[in-house]
């Protein structure tokens, strides 16, 4: 069942608008293994004309109150291309992450987003800073 799970997923990946991105392994989780779809829905609806606050966002999927331990599996359904980190080009379609109704990032919500999680100056986010940011 897994296994087919993931090939569903790799799939469609790009194909018929499907917006999921491919799995890295058997044990990528869905948003919706980690947050409630409702939640997630109600943020994004909130951020859909407003400017996207990420600490404001967080809260409201409920990532503020989870363990480190599951941001940081939030962090990895987030990494698409696997690399370890939330690069720029990644961050800018990091709503989509959340749900593929989830909306682009502006430059300047991109660039912000950036500057309040990237401490080390590095211009990515690492999985320790993003459960910081999260938390904070």
């Amino acid at each position: 069942m897994r296994g087919g799970k993931r090939a569903k997923y790799v799939v469609g990946y790009g194909e018929r608008g499907c917006t999921h991105p491919p799995l890295h392994s058997a044990d990528k989780m869905a948003m919706t293994d980690l947050l409630k779809a409702e939640e997630i829905k109600k943020a994004l609806d909130a951020f859909a004309a407003e400017t996207f606050n990420p600490k404001k966002f967080f809260e409201m999927v409920g990532m503020k109150a989870m363990s480190a331990e599951n941001v940081k599996k939030v962090f990895q359904v987030l990494d698409v291309d696997g690399s370890g980190f939330i690069e720029e080009e990644e961050l800018k379609f990091v709503l989509k992450g959340f749900s593929k109704d989830g909306r682009d990032l502006t430059d300047a919500e991109t660039k912000a987003f950036l500057k309040a999680a990237d401490k080390d100056g590095d211009g990515k986010i690492g999985i320790d800073e993003f459960e910081a940011l999260v938390h904070e």
